[in-house]
């Protein structure tokens, strides 16, 4: 089966490799490609956050690591793929969640966004609190910290 989907935006920020961490400072820009009208962002400022999905296009040939340290930190335990946010995942997909800063005609500025400079954006939802996990979410000491 073959998949194929089509970028609707593009990411600009200063980040310009693919490095896993300290990205809370990062502002980042998405503005929608030229086949995507404009009002496919219309009251999209309603919304305080949104979820990001996007393609890790500078990774096309590293290979996917199914088990190990996440982050590179030998600290942390050995885990599988589906068990980190690891960019090196059988599907090049990324999915972030993001403060909604700024809407302008063409462009919404967010943080949080862990995507480089030049990253294709495969779709963009809003955060709807009625669509977020019920009850506690759990996770894992280590990725506490």
């Amino acid at each position: 089966m073959k998949i194929v989907f089509e970028p609707v935006a593009i990411v600009k920020n200063t980040r310009t490799e693919p490095f896993d961490d300290h990205w809370a400072t990062v502002i980042s820009e998405i503005e929608l490609l030229d086949h995507i009208p404009v009002n496919a962002f219309e009251n999209i400022e309603a919304f305080s956050h949104a979820e990001i999905i996007f393609y890790f296009h500078k990774i096309q040939n590293e290979p996917v690591i199914f088990s190990g340290h996440p982050r590179e930190n030998p600290d942390y335990p050995v885990v599988g793929i589906f068990a980190q946010r690891k960019k090196n995942r059988p599907n090049a997909i990324g999915l972030c969640t993001v403060e909604l800063l700024e809407h302008a005609g063409r462009k919404i500025i967010v943080k949080y966004l862990d995507a480089i400079n030049g990253t294709p954006v495969l779709d963009i939802k809003p955060v709807i609190k009625e669509f977020e996990p019920k009850g506690i979410i759990s996770q894992p000491e280590w990725q506490m910290t």
